[in-house]
């Protein structure tokens, strides 16, 4: 097995943040056999959600990737570095007077604008570069793309000796809820722009869209947070490998009598003389605060119920107790022998079975803002 590592030592921090570049190579694999005879990029923006953006798209190239989606220039050029060969595409447009930095990296900008196209345009024109780019259109989302009634402006040029538009796409809004009528409505949109645009590239499905069915796989689909291991079918039994291990150390066992309360706020009370393992990450490292509070619509003035939130320690899982601070977090271990919950040994708060999706739900989150928000302070380890 192969290593990498980064970040400060295991002893100098408060945990372990593992990667299983394997398994994001797996879950993208299965991702691409799903949607044969369409082509599957990856998205690798934001770190690579959280995974380590460099490493990531190395595997994933290496694994036959050809195309990935950022959201900056600056993760295009990150990209760039480790896949000289890959189409890149840059989802957040052409911010003003970047067309040369697109150039200079050979990467394609996702346009959504009338503004953004006359820039491109205007370069293209000024330098001969021939640098493509995808136009993106509103179907429904309403958050960036020309809307539908502006696609007839571009339908001559695509008729047009090079003219530069390598893809047409859209996204979806509610692909994780199959049954969402938003869905049939943007499918039957972008099914329209598909023949207005016939013979010029097109893609529509995000993780959860693949899902859906070959009306919204087109010629190439853009999973994300899927090849991460976060469930792209909710309602569903999670088709792909975990991918995160998180481990951190119990700092401190301590006793604490029945009726003493535990962290700010004292929203836990023992009710019986009770064990307690304090581990070294909190909120600072990305785990989220909101674990440690009531999820169910507490009434104003309400003191928080017990958290969900678990720990595996010695194979146990143990709830959590107490709010999360910033750099610390505490677990109920008093059925646990003591040789085992000890200081030094290891808590589990990702990975052996408890999941990111696990982990958002207790928070009242989703798994992507979980794996993206994983903090820098970890020793970070790759494991292919």
């Amino acid at each position: 097995m192969q290593i990498e590592t980064a970040g400060p030592t295991e002893f100098e921090t408060g945990g372990v943040l593992t990667i299983d570049l394997t398994a994001i190579v797996k879950n993208w694999k299965a991702m691409a056999q799903r949607v044969v005879p369409a082509d599957c990029a990856a998205v690798v923006k934001a770190d690579a959600y959280g995974c380590g953006l460099d490493k990531v798209t190395a595997a994933l190239a290496k694994a036959g990737c050809a195309t990935f989606f950022v959201a900056h220039i600056t993760e295009a050029r990150q990209v760039r570095a480790v896949a000289p060969d890959a189409i890149i595409y840059v989802l957040n447009g052409i911010p003003p007077g970047t067309a040369p930095t697109f150039a200079e990296i050979n990467a394609r900008p996702v346009i959504g604008s009338l503004a953004e196209f006359v820039e491109w345009d205007a370069f293209r024109t000024a330098t001969s570069w021939r640098g493509g780019a995808a136009l993106h259109f509103d179907t429904g989302m309403n958050r960036l793309g020309f809307s539908l009634e502006e696609a007839p402006l571009f339908t001559a040029r695509v008729k047009m000796p090079d003219h530069g538009i390598s893809l047409v796409m859209s996204h979806l809004a509610c692909a994780d809820t199959p049954s969402h009528p938003l869905n049939a409505k943007q499918i039957a949109a972008f099914r329209d722009l598909r023949f207005m645009f016939r013979g010029t590239p097109t893609s529509l499905a995000n993780s959860s869209g693949v899902f859906l069915g070959p009306a919204t796989h087109c010629d190439l689909v853009r999973p994300g947070a899927a090849l991460f291991g976060v469930n792209p079918t909710p309602a569903t039994t999670n088709l792909m490998q975990p991918v995160v291990n998180l481990k951190a150390r119990i700092v401190q066992v301590r006793d604490v009598p029945r009726g003493q309360t535990v962290g700010y706020g004292a929203t836990w009370t023992a009710t019986r003389a009770a064990r307690i393992a304090v581990v070294s990450v909190g909120y600072g490292d990305g785990y989220p605060r909101a674990a440690s509070e009531a999820k169910a619509n507490l009434k104003p003035g309400a003191r928080p119920s017990k958290s969900d939130a678990v720990a595996l320690i010695a194979g146990r899982r143990c709830p959590m107790v107490g709010r999360i601070s910033m750099d610390l977090m505490a677990f109920d271990v008093t059925g646990l022998p003591e040789d085992l919950a000890r200081r030094g040994a290891e808590a589990t708060l990702i990975g052996d079975g408890i999941t990111v999706d696990e982990v958002a739900r207790w928070s009242g989150t989703i798994g992507y803002e979980v794996l993206t928000g994983l903090g820098r302070r970890y020793r970070r380890v790759w494991r292919r």
